[in-house]
């Protein structure tokens, strides 16, 4: 009977006869020496990608520095406004700060226990300790940094 005639669909034949193959099997040092060379040149593209995205990274922050540096320039008035500010801000943040510590002193039993206490406490200072971070890292960033020539005219 040849394969033509058998009803059975190729996909469920298995052939289990023994072929003769031609290709030695490789010894295992041969293959533990080929996948080490493989090891070794994809650690060398993984290398030289890394040092690209470096340098990639490092021409974007060297890119940002230099425009805000040219807007300080520009406006070196406003620079000095923002690290005034940034500084009475910074004031301000150390009194939340210790108004959230004495909170949480007085009331350290209550929020362990109390997810409704937590969930108050969480509502009441986070969205404001957010923001104040926020605004005080812009007036932190416009603020630094100045000439000086231009320190010494305050």
């Amino acid at each position: 009977m040849s394969l033509e005639d058998n009803p059975v669909s190729p996909m469920f034949r298995i052939d289990v006869s023994a072929k003769n193959d031609p290709t030695p099997v490789a010894s295992l040092e041969e293959m533990t020496v080929t996948l080490l060379r493989q090891l070794v040149v994809t650690q060398q593209k993984q290398t030289k990608l890394l040092g690209e995205l470096v340098q990639q990274n490092a021409a974007i922050h060297k890119q940002r520095a230099g425009e805000l540096q040219q807007w300080k320039d520009a406006n070196p008035a406003l620079s000095r406004a923002c690290r005034r500010a940034a500084e009475k801000l910074s004031e301000v943040q150390t009194e939340f700060l210790q108004s959230i510590t004495d909170e949480i002193d007085d009331s350290a039993e209550h929020l362990v226990e109390g997810e409704y206490m937590l969930n108050e406490f969480i509502d009441r200072f986070g969205p404001r300790m957010a923001h104040l971070n926020g605004i005080l890292q812009v007036l932190a960033q416009l603020g630094t940094g100045e000439p000086v020539a231009e320190q010494q005219e305050q």
